[in-house]
């Protein structure tokens, strides 16, 4: 589906909306309701002016005239409450819209596979959940429901000038084909107008987000001046945008109230000669039934009444639009169907942890293969690692353990079971990943632990933190173990963060443990507590480990050592390093000799 604006209105698209209205169809019905009766309301007071004016002022009649003046403050309680009542309903339903839909889209965007986030940036999937969804909550407080309303308005109100008097009504709306003409040209220009500043405020948005974010790189290269040019640049372009919509504003505005006085100016002009004519040549009263000095006030009124929706109604088509432009890139990513197939039922009570690679072959685009004809088994218990260069494809090998991409051929099992036979979630929490690059959200460390799992207690946590060997550390912070980590883990180490990742994977009691380059990137004390951790978290678990420190897997069941997704050599440490001029051997004289070691 393309984007809605610039096209004709995709129907299709507003009745997919209206499929979340369903559950609020008596919301929506009532505010329907509100907003036909405010438009013929608005009729009433017209009316009332006029009957006050020719029936009682002119006559003198003090008593009709007090009883007129009641009327229209009690039209005037009714119609503002009915207005209070409009609006609210109006603005509740499209929050209530948004909600829904933000929960199923947020729904839909974690089961995706990692490979559509390898594509796809994060910001705009932020967006789509945010601003898109607010402009789909004006459909409803300031687009369709309040075209309707407006359109009405103008319908009725035309309709029953020409009711009441065809000829004034027609000359008097003699400059309307102009004033639709100028609300059509403005419109257009001003939806591209819209589009631009949208364009440029996520330009913006996009700059200060990453230059924020990458602060401490521009102070530390004193880049300060530099990026500073270029955000007036990108601010400036942003403000011209701005300065181009409100210069249509500018234009439009006074068209409008210049065709509003030709309106008045011919109203006042034909409906005065024809009460001077009427008087003159049948000697009626200002009372009679020709144009009356009340039809006149009743017109202006009206037209009053008339102009105020045409003046709202290009931005609120425009609203409406830009509702429809982002109901279009959020259904774009609802109809996304890159979700990991979860047609398994197995879920038995306990996981051996037995893993077997069978003729696998991966690849994240097309036929680029990533993993060429990978074979291996790993026995309950048992500890295999990995090693090679970057991208020789062991990160791959665990992603595929976990589902979330899946294969292009052969077969992965645990415990004999092909792992598309388990449920994914079941599969996924019996798996533990420890990795180099640790996330933490902006929690207590208590619940960055647990991921506010209501099953693992306080006390549980405490009793990993202790093995692992964090528990002193964690007890210094202030608030200990509600001590706020703030975004990303910012106020922590490297190799704390580290720890409590190691924690979390305690708690869980996993079957499988995967441990991708996880002591890669701390000091030599914090490594020497990690290993504490790691071989507290291998008893009796199967383990995966991926590391570049070599000393770290001296002791695995088995080493596989992989190059461009291939296994090159495969056995324990000491068999691989009797390989003369093997991969294994290679990497480990280059690692060992460059930091001054000899075995």
């Amino acid at each position: 589906m393309s984007e809605v604006t610039g096209k004709a209105f995709d129907w299709k698209l507003l009745k997919r909306v209206m499929h979340y209205v369903k559950p609020y169809n008596t919301t929506f019905i009532i505010a329907a309701f509100l907003t036909v009766f405010l438009a013929a309301s608005a009729l009433v007071q017209p009316i009332l002016i006029q009957k006050t004016l020719d029936d009682y002022i002119l006559v003198d009649n003090y008593g009709g005239l007090l009883f007129m003046v009641e009327l229209m403050i009690g039209q005037l309680i009714i119609q503002t409450v009915a207005q209070y009542y409009q609006t609210y309903l109006t603005n509740a339903l499209g929050q209530s819209v948004i909600r829904d839909l933000r929960i199923d889209i947020f729904n839909h965007i974690t089961s995706l596979r990692l490979k559509y986030f390898d594509r796809t940036p994060i910001g705009m999937l932020i967006t789509r959940t945010v601003s898109d969804l607010e402009t789909i909550a004006d459909i409803f407080s300031e687009g369709l429901i309040s075209i309707m309303g407006d359109m009405l308005l103008v319908i009725a109100v035309i309709a029953y000038m020409l009711i009441q008097d065809w000829k004034l009504a027609l000359i008097t709306l003699i400059p309307m084909p102009f004033l639709f003409a100028s609300t059509y040209v403005f419109k257009e220009a001003i939806k591209s107008s819209f589009q631009e500043v949208r364009t440029q405020v996520a330009q913006l948005n996009t700059f200060l987000a990453e230059h924020i974010s990458g602060i401490s790189i521009i102070q530390n290269f004193a880049r300060e001046d530099q990026e500073m040019r270029k955000f007036k640049a990108v601010n400036l372009k942003y403000r011209d945008a701005n300065i181009r919509s409100n210069w249509y504003y500018s234009i439009f505005f006074p068209v409008v109230e210049i065709l509003f006085a030709i309106c008045i100016g011919l109203l006042v002009w034909y409906g005065c000669k024809r009460i001077l004519t009427d008087l003159q040549l049948a000697g009626l009263s200002a009372s009679g039934k020709g144009v009356t000095p009340g039809t006149i006030l009743e017109f202006i009124v009206l037209l009053n009444i008339l102009f105020r929706p045409i003046r709202q109604l290009a931005d609120k088509f425009n609203t409406l639009q830009m509702g429809m432009v982002g109901a279009d890139r959020i259904f774009k990513v609802l109809d996304t169907d890159e979700i990991a197939i979860n047609n398994g039922k197995l879920k038995p009570a306990k996981i051996e942890g037995d893993i077997e690679f069978k003729d696998v072959w991966f690849a994240y685009n097309d036929e680029n293969w990533v993993l060429k004809d990978i074979n291996f088994h790993v026995k309950p218990g048992e500890t295999l690692a990995l090693v090679g260069a970057t991208g020789a494809g062991k990160s791959s090998t665990i992603n595929i353990l976990n589902r979330f991409y899946e294969i292009g051929k052969g077969s992965v099992k645990i415990d004999g079971q092909d792992i598309r036979d388990y449920d994914v979630d079941y599969l996924r929490s019996q798996i533990a990943t420890v990795i180099q690059d640790v996330f933490l959200f902006t929690d207590t460390i208590a619940n960055n632990i647990s991921l506010n799992n209501e099953s693992i207690t306080r006390e549980q946590i405490i009793a990993a933190a202790k093995d692992v060997g964090a528990h002193e550390f964690i007890e210094r912070l202030p608030g200990g173990y509600d001590y706020n980590v703030m975004e990303r883990g910012s106020t922590l180490s490297a190799g704390q963060s580290q720890l409590i990742s190691f924690i979390r994977a305690l708690v869980y009691n996993p079957s499988i443990l995967v441990l991708d380059e996880a002591t890669s990137s701390v000091d030599t004390e914090t490594e020497i507590l990690i290993q504490n951790a790691i071989n507290k978290l291998m008893q009796g678990r199967t383990a995966i480990v991926i590391a570049h420190r070599l000393s770290t897997i001296q002791n695995a069941d088995k080493i596989l050592v992989l190059d461009h997704g291939e296994i090159k050599e495969s056995g324990t440490h000491q068999e691989l390093l009797r390989i003369e001029n093997g991969y294994y051997r290679k990497l480990y004289d280059l690692q060992f000799n460059s930091a001054g070691i000899s075995r």
